[in-house]
Parts: structure tokens; C-alpha cells; sequence
């Protein structure tokens, strides 16, 4: 079960705290989570910054625990991978478990839940926590036994000892038994004595996503609760002349308009009532606009012209022998995140404390953001996560969570909820930031790969709270906030040079990122960050060497891995989707194959696909695609499945669909007709994923391992199909064909 969230306690605060509850500090981090930092105790995970048990496992007189994660649940099955960690090593069922994810008054500060590090950080941190907490407990009934704690034995949450003594956890538990700081060695349960880890349990979100339930921030209606709209600029950098705020005052059932600077907002009893007088306000509202945007009919040129910061992130060796050549640019555009659901929040301010509930990515840093953008000390601003439908990488939440904070500090007293029109989620969205790579590089006379020379342009992939300025409302009212600065995120994650460096052995290789902190457009994290477009590159141009080279893609894949696991992931997917006695049903039919370990450090994944082009329309089905992948120890195959098939989903959309449109001032594709989406009739007849377990082993990142694989085999296999290598993205019928038609004429 999770923790109940109803309309009455949506409000109620967090309820009664251990009094020896304590967190660290709020430290630093990087949309990297917390990968690559100095240890502070020498403790795996989370657990190295938070290592009070009590901070992570929570017993009570009934013998029923809590657990609590600084991590969000964003669909990708989280809270049920966590129970299930808490439940095996806690001995206990997991209907007699509850869990609690991020929220700044009660959960460790556990930074952005991203990078796929969720289950690196908070899992680990739970595991352990769990396993001593379990053991402190067997120990504390072996003193009240009097015997050896390894006489004991435990079983859903009872400690069973000689002559039929027993107690349960509710009957051990006492004050400041748990709150003592985590040993550095924990006694984890066996692999081959799970019950409850590597088992397909149901996920727990699920159930009230289907039936119409208060799953998401977007179903609380807490009492008293007043709607908020608000007013966007046309465009960046936008300025507000005049605007009529009394014809909106006048209409009925608006309780309030709120003008700060360029922030415009509205106030009302009832949903449709805040829509109708945002757009009366928008309609009598007149900005001062600029032309300030790049011509988007060769989005490259201009991302490769604007001023840069270039790193050498990479190099090995000296310029091969002279060999086949290949070389290419590819390009991605700006995409956004297309939630279905537009974001929202709800914030309440009164006694001088503002409580948000948001589906934001880190609660904490939009804590301190928002602190900010108000002038008030970040102990009075509270942010509690509330799922959305949608929220892989930096979207519209934060931006969401402000303009309530703003509109709440207006009508205090009352919960003020505020949703994002859908134009106003597409024009000014985080979008996923548009891209460039040049890739040269040869095979030589023996078949393997000589040269590789890899560049990419890219501005930050990392722009979320922390600073206010990165908030919209922030930079909108009259004390306004600059913009946040860009952030580069540096390897061995990266940002948009996120596995740039190829796994693959190649003794003659350099890696150049220019790093571009004028932004264009506004741009953040999402879902794989640089990794799509740098795996789509790199698997691009090694198919390119193995055809001209008269090799099989696999095999000359092969011939460059050094990593067995990574060998495993591809022999597996290759295998199993029947690469060796793979054939044609059509001369429209193309086979396509790619690799990547997520970051160069986290999961593995291979994908292998099927698809039919027809010339004359240049239109891609895809009709099956069957994926490997290596993710350490599994908690939930159900949840690995889940996220790699989602994965190869969204990737497809963005491969063939998807494009942020832009006029020299706006931001033009603010409706789905002009952002096109994957729909059903796109999806593929049959997708398979197979995993390869790895017993006892860590956990390793899987939320984003399939993005830049899926995304390169349906390249590969548009160039197997039409004989065409395609370069700019998305690779839409119309492209294809286009290209297909210049061949034929050539």
C-alpha cells in the first residue's frame, strides 16, 4: 500500500515525527544524482549522505513500517521496486509496509530524482537501512530472550526464538531503537533466498491511474480550494505594456487578478471561470515583442555558430591508417516533453509558511527556488511530490509550482491549484535541447576501425531550480530574477556529450563537446539528455564502416567490444530477434541494430528491429523490435520491462515524429496538430524485452537505457530499408521519401 492521499488529509501536514528523526544537510547535486561524489561515511547510496536508519525505515506499535525516499514516483514504478526492496529485507509482508517519497519535511534529501540513479541511490540506501534495522531488532529480542541472536529467526515481522518465544516487531520497537547511524557492513539477504525481490509484483500505482483514483496532483481538490490561471507572455522576452485587469475583476466568480511586473494571473471558485478570465486578461493584454530567435530552417548551422566552450573529453592515440571513410552530421531538433497531462500544482499559504504540492523532480531544490523568488527563508516553504501524468526530465512542474506559490501569497489561507493550458506547456516547456554531431571515422584494410573523430554542439541540458531564475515566475515579476546560468554538466554523465565517448575499442579516438551557453531557446534535462542523439550517431556510423566494409553490423560490433556484459546484451537481443537467419519479406522490408551502456556506467541494452518502408511513401512501420538489457540485480522484470518498453516507444515518436517549431519570435508548435506524436496506430506489432539476471549484483539505471539504441536501430534499419542514411531528425515520411526520390535521381 503507499500512503493514503484524500481530499480532507491532503492538508493535514506530516503527522506525528520520530523525535530522533534527522536529515543532513541539503547538499549539492547535478542532474546526475548523486553519482561521482566524494563519500562522507563510506556508505553505499543514499545511505552516505542520510546514514540514520530512522531516517529510512520507521517501525510502529503495530509492527508495521514506513519507509521513506527523497525519491519521486514519475511512472516508472518506483514505489514498488522500494517496497519490495524494504519488505525482503525487513522480513516483512508488503501489505504491512507504506512508503513515503519526497517531501522537504520528511524524507532525506535525496537531490533530483533523475539520471536513472533512483534505484542506485534511494534503493541501495532502503536495502541496507532495511537489513540492519531488521538485525537491530533480532538483536534487541535476543536480549529480551537471553539468548544468541543467531538462534533466531524472523519471519513476517516476528523474531522467533527456543521454546516458542516470539515477539513481534510492534513489541521490540522502542524510542531511539532505530536511531542510531548505519554500520558499514549490512548482512543482505541472499539472492537465492528472495521471496520478494526479483518477483514480477503488480505495480501499486496502477490500480487508481485505470479506475478514475486520485492518482495524480491533478485530482486533489482539498477544501476551501480556489483555481488559479495564469497569463503567459507570447514570447521570450516579452514585455508587458498594458493590460485591463478591472473588465476581468468585473466578471463573476473572479475572486482576484494578480499583476506583479510581466506575472499575470487570475483567481476563481471554479475551473472554467479562472480559463475564462485568464483569456479575457490574455485578450486585453498588449506585449512588446522581439525578434529573437534563430532561423529554424537550418536549425544546425545556427547551433554550430554560436559562440562555444570546447572541451576534449576524450582522446587516445594518434590519426589511423588512411581506410574507408564515413562521415556525417546528424542533427536533432528541440522537443519538448509532450506530458499528457498539462503540469499542475497546489500550493497553501498562511502563518507565514507556503506548502506546494508538485510534481516536481526535486523538491528540495524547488524548496530553495522558490524561497527565493518570495524572499522567504527556505524553512517556511514546504514542497510535497504528488505524481503527474508525465514527468520524465525537467518539464513544466516547477514552473506549475511557482505560479501557485504566487497566486497562494495572494488569497492567504486558501489552497490556490494552478494547471498549464496545453499552449502554454508547449511554448514554454524545458525543451529537450536541439543538437549536432559530426562523426569521421575509417576502417582500415583489416576490418576494424582505424580513426574516429566525434564533435557535438549542444547548450545545457541542466536548467532546473536551484536559482530561482530558472523559474518563469521568477523572471516575470517586477523584483525579477536573471535567468539561471547554463550549467555544463561534465563526464564521466555528462549532458550533451552523454555517450559521446564510444564503449567500443577503438585505438585512434577523439571527442570534442562544444558547449554552448547562449540559449536559443529554452532548454533542460530530458529523458537520456545527449544520449539519444550521440548513440544515434555513433551506431549510425558504425553501420556505415561494417556495410562499406562488407561486414555484418553485429559481428563488427562485436569485433570492438571488450566488456563481456556488453558482448552478453548484444549475442542476447541478436538471438533472440533471429539477426543470423534474418530475411526480407519485401524490398520495403529493413532490419536495424543498436547498442549502448547507458552513461558509459549504468545499464546495458541492445535493440534489434523490423520495419517496412514503402519508397512511395516514405511512411515507417515498425513491426517488431526485441531488446536485451543488463540492469544488475533485478527488483521488479515486470518494472524493467515496463520502463525499456516505454523507452522504445518515446524514442520512436522522437525518431520519426517529433519537432518544436519557431518563427524568428515564437514558439509556434503549441497545439498537438503542429507537434505531432506517436499514436496507436504507430506502435509496433510486437515488442519483446529480455533481461539477463545478474544475481547479487548492483543495481544499475534502466530509465533511460533504451532511448539511444531504439532510436539507432530504427535508423540503421531505415538505411537497411531504403538504402538511404538519414541525418536530421525526426525521419519523417516526408524526409524519407524526399531523400529516397534524390537518390533514385542521383
Amino acid at each position: 500500500m503507499t500512503h493514503a492521499v484524500s481530499r480532507r488529509n491532503v492538508l493535514a501536514g506530516a503527522g506525528a515525527l520520530i523525535i530522533a528523526f534527522r536529515l543532513s544537510g541539503a547538499h549539492a547535486q547535478t542532474e546526475t544524482g548523486t553519482g561521482g561524489k566524494p563519500s562522507k561515511h563510506g556508505l553505499p547510496g543514499s545511505l552516505d549522505d542520510t546514514p540514520r536508519i530512522d531516517a529510512w525505515i520507521r517501525v510502529d506499535a503495530s509492527g508495521a513500517a514506513t519507509i521513506l525516499t527523497g525519491k519521486a514516483e514519475l511512472g516508472q514504478g518506483l514505489k514498488t521496486a522500494l517496497l519490495q526492496v524494504a519488505a525482503e529485507e525487513l522480513k516483512l509482508p508488503l501489505a504491512r509496509l507504506s512508503l513515503i517519497t519526497a517531501d522537504t519535511a520528511r524524507t532525506p534529501n535525496e537531490g533530483y530524482t533523475a539520471a536513472s540513479h533512483s534505484m542506485q541511490d534511494s534503493g541501495t540506501a532502503i536495502r541496507r537501512a532495511a537489513a540492519q534495522a531488521r538485525e537491530i531488532l533480532r538483536d534487541e529480542a535476543a536480549r529480551r530472550f537471553g539468548v544468541s541472536a543467531n538462534s533466531l529467526q524472523i519471519r513476517n515481522g516476528e523474531v522467533f526464538g527456543p521454546n516458542r518465544m516470539r515477539l513481534g516487531y510492534g513489541e521490540l520497537v522502542r524510542d531511539q531503537l532505530l536511531a542510531v547511524d548505519a554500520q558499514q557492513a549490512s548482512h543482505l539477504t541472499s539472492p537465492a533466498d528472495f521471496v520478494v525481490m526479483n518477483q514480477p509484483v503488480p505495480r501499486i500505482d496502477i490500480p487508481a491511474k485505470v479506475t478514475g483514483g486520485a492518482a495524480y496532483v491533478q485530482d486533489l481538490r482539498p477544501e476551501g480550494m480556489l483555481h488559479g490561471r495564469v497569463v503567459r507572455p507570447p514570447s521570450y522576452g516579452a514585455t508587458l505594456r498594458d493590460c485591463d485587469v478591472a473588465q476581468v475583476e468585473q466578471m463573476g466568480g473572479i475572486v482576484k487578478v494578480v499583476r506583479d511586473g510581466n506575472f499575470l494571473g487570475v483567481l476563481a471558485d471554479r475551473e472554467w471561470t479562472a480559463i475564462q478570465g485568464m483569456r479575457t486578461l490574455a485578450a486585453t493584454t498588449t506585449w512588446i515583442e522581439q525578434q529573437a530567435l534563430p532561423d529554424s530552417a537550418d536549425l544546425p548551422a545556427a547551433l554550430m555558430k554560436l559562440p562555444s566552450h570546447d572541451t576534449t573529453i576524450h582522446d587516445t592515440g594518434n590519426p589511423g591508417e588512411p581506410g574507408i571513410l564515413v562521415e556525417g552530421t546528424f542533427s536533432r531538433p528541440y522537443l519538448t516533453h509532450g506530458s499528457i497531462g498539462p503540469s499542475c500544482a497546489i500550493a497553501q499559504f498562511g502563518d507565514g509558511k507556503l506548502t506546494v504540492w508538485t510534481h516536481t523532480q526535486g523538491v528540495f531544490f524547488l524548496r530553495d527556488a522558490i524561497g527565493g523568488m518570495l524572499r522567504m527563508s527556505a524553512e517556511n516553504v514546504r514542497c510535497i511530490h504528488a505524481e503527474s501524468a508525465g514527468c520524465y526530465g525537467h518539464n513544466g512542474a516547477d514552473d506549475a509550482a511557482a505560479d501557485a506559490a504566487m497566486l497562494a501569497l495572494a488569497m492567504p489561507g486558501r489552497p490556490v491549484r494552478v494547471q498549464l493550458m496545453r499552449e502554454q506547456e508547449h511554448a514554454w516547456d524545458p525543451f529537450g535541447p536541439g543538437m549536432v554531431v559530426k562523426l569521421r571515422a575509417t576502417v582500415g584494410a583489416d576490418g576494424a576501425i582505424a580513426d574516429w573523430r566525434h564533435e557535438v554542439w549542444s547548450q545545457s541540458h541542466m536548467m532546473r531550480p536551484g536559482p530561482p531564475g530558472a523559474l518563469i515566475a521568477a523572471r516575470l515579476k517586477a523584483d525579477a530574477f536573471p535567468p539561471a546560468p547554463p550549467v555544463a554538466l561534465v563526464q564521466p554523465e555528462g549532458g550533451g556529450d552523454r555517450n559521446a565517448i564510444p564503449l567500443y575499442a577503438i585505438p585512434n579516438s577523439k571527442v570534442v563537446s562544444h558547449f554552448l551557453p547562449d540559449m536559443p531557446l529554452r532548454g533542460s534535462s530530458m529523458r537520456s539528455l545527449g544520449g539519444h542523439l550521440n548513440v544515434l550517431s555513433i551506431e549510425s556510423v558504425l553501420d556505415e564502416l561494417a556495410a562499406r566494409s562488407g561486414q555484418d553490423p553485429v559481428t563488427f560490433r562485436l569485433r570492438h567490444i571488450e566488456d563481456p556484459r556488453a558482448r552478453e546484451v548484444i549475442e542476447t537481443a541478436a538471438s533472440r530477434f533471429g539477426w543470423a537467419g534474418r530475411v526480407k519479406r519485401s524490398e520495403s522490408t529493413g532490419f536495424g541494430f543498436g547498442f549502448a551502456r547507458y552513461k558509459n556506467l549504468e545499464a546495458w541494452c541492445a535493440v534489434a528491429v523490423e520495419i517496412e518502408v514503402p519508397r512511395q511513401s516514405g511512411v515507417v512501420r515498425v513491426r517488431r523490435i526485441v531488446a536485451a538489457v543488463d540492469t544488475g540485480q533485478v527488483v521488479n522484470p515486470d518494472g524493467i520491462r515496463n520502463q525499456i518498453e516505454g523507452g522504445i516507444l518515446q524514442t520512436m515518436s522522437w525518431t520519426l515524429f517529433e519537432r518544436v517549431t519557431f518563427d524568428r519570435t515564437r514558439v509556434t508548435s503549441v497545439d498537438w496538430s503542429a507537434y505531432p506524436i506517436m499514436r496507436f496506430d504507430s506502435v509496433p506489432d510486437s515488442v519483446e524485452v529480455h533481461l539477463i539476471d545478474r544475481p547479487g549484483d548492483a543495481f544499475y539505471g534502466v530509465a533511460e537505457a533504451a532511448q539511444g539504441p531504439a532510436g539507432a536501430a530504427i535508423a540503421n534499419a531505415i538505411r537497411d530499408a531504403t538504402g538511404v542514411r538519414m541525418y536530421e531528425l525526426p525521419f519523417t515520411a516526408a524526409r524519407i521519401k524526399r531523400a529516397v526520390a534524390v537518390r533514385s535521381e542521383g
